[in-house]
């Protein structure tokens, strides 16, 4: 096994995060939790305070600083590294922000994201769900990602905020582009110029989208998500602007949560049969803590950043100064043996099971992981209702990305009733 420092250099080496497995992955986090925060230094040797961050691997340092906004804020980035003005503009929006803005933010987009919202939605969910189900190709044999992943949580939202289903393939098209922008797949030119480009575009795309929609909803309201965040009667309303913003947010890592969460629960399944025997020889009674074991084990966002806010703020024995930068690793936070009994196994009756796939407790807990609970229930009863042999059949082929845990593709095979 490697040691600590050579462990945490792999964390921003976009190549290894592809091609590395699950089992390389685990071993290098654990060299990193023996040695709690460790320090990655990032671009070359200059005068002054190393540059670079504290990558906290431990399941208690994450949880901490995510209850201690005041010390530890989102408002100067999220991601390792320092976005450009002109890319946070497009992909700034709640996760990006601190009170008083983030309060307000979250105040009026939560309006439909509660449970009894979300709950008048189930029919939604469901139908979608079998929607796309029966356009599974017949052949027995599909890009599981492609051809029900990522189509599920995407037409969902649509349809909650009113988006006509004729922009699916361009959001989608956009949403690949930001979320995958450090893979080639996405974007060819890999120059920074290159990213920067792709990603402005597929941004200004879906800017322009939204805009135009909630222009339209504030004039003439529907029953939709965006009338109800953008022209509310009673309350705070977002602008046309912010709608934009959330939106991206929305339709990027919030449909990532339920896109990688149901590919990786059917790879784990296929990998673990037994698993899959015991859920569905009852699906309802074990539906909950399977659901919970797949979120543990995909943790769909890899990494979250932090900075300080002012000198000698202290976590544990280690005193930071204003500026520094702390990095949440989730997955390595979910396989913390101080806190998960055999956290290598896949145990689809883990329980209990206090993972933190939609961040810690605080401030910001994500607030689509009811919606993505849901999507993830339906979809799973679904898919093996309908398919009860459907197996991967391959490896899947991985994002290459630290920032988001996702499969580009996944080959599977079935038997259609």
């Amino acid at each position: 096994m490697i040691g600590a420092d050579e462990a945490a250099e792999v964390l921003i080496d976009f190549d290894w995060w592809q091609r590395a497995g699950r089992a390389e992955r685990d071993a290098e986090f654990d060299a990193l939790r023996r040695r709690p925060r460790v320090f990655v230094p990032l671009g070359s040797a200059r005068p002054g305070p190393p540059k670079g961050f504290w990558a906290l691997t431990r399941y208690a340092d994450v949880l901490e600083v995510s209850r201690r906004p005041e010390d530890f804020a989102s408002g100067a980035g999220t991601q390792i590294f320092d976005q450009p003005a002109a890319l946070r503009e497009y992909r700034g929006s709640i996760i990006d922000m601190d009170n008083p803005e983030h309060s307000r933010m979250r105040k009026i987009v939560s309006r439909g994201f509660t449970n009894k919202s979300l709950e008048s939605i189930r029919d939604l969910v469901e139908s979608t769900t079998h929607e796309i189900l029966d356009e599974m190709p017949p052949a027995g044999e599909c890009d599981f990602v492609s051809e029900f992943a990522a189509l599920l949580p995407l037409r969902i939202i649509s349809n909650m905020l009113g988006i006509p289903q004729e922009h699916e393939a361009d959001i989608l098209a956009a949403t690949n582009t930001i979320l995958g922008a450090s893979d080639a797949e996405y974007i060819p030119d890999q120059s920074a110029a290159g990213i920067a480009a792709a990603v402005t575009k597929a941004s200004e795309g879906l800017i322009g989208l939204l805009q135009d929609l909630s222009q339209e909803r504030i004039a003439n309201p529907r029953e939709d998500l965006i009338s109800a965040l953008v022209a509310a009667k009673e309350g705070d309303n977002l602008t046309p602007q912010e709608m934009a913003k959330f939106f991206i947010l929305l339709v990027g890592a919030g449909n990532e949560t339920t896109r990688n969460a149901l590919t990786h629960g059917i790879y784990a399944l296929s990998s673990n049969p037994d698993q899959r025997d015991i859920w569905m020889a009852d699906y309802r009674v074990h539906a909950r803590t399977a659901i919970e074991e797949i979120l543990r084990w995909a943790s769909p966002v890899i990494h979250m950043r932090r900075t300080v806010t002012h000198d000698g703020v202290q976590l544990g024995d280690q005193a930071f100064a204003r500026g520094d930068k702390v990095v949440m690793w989730y997955p390595s936070a979910n396989r913390d043996e101080t806190v998960f009994d055999d956290p290598y196994a896949f145990d689809i009756t883990r329980n209990p099971n206090p993972h933190l796939a939609f961040g810690a407790p605080g401030a910001h807990f994500c607030l689509g992981a009811h919606l993505a609970r849901l999507e993830l229930d339906v979809a799973f009863e679904a898919v093996y209702s309908r398919f009860p042999d459907i197996r991967a059949v391959d490896e899947p082929t991985l994002l290459r990305s630290n920032f988001v845990n996702g499969i580009k593709h996944l080959t599977v095979r079935y038997t259609r009733r």
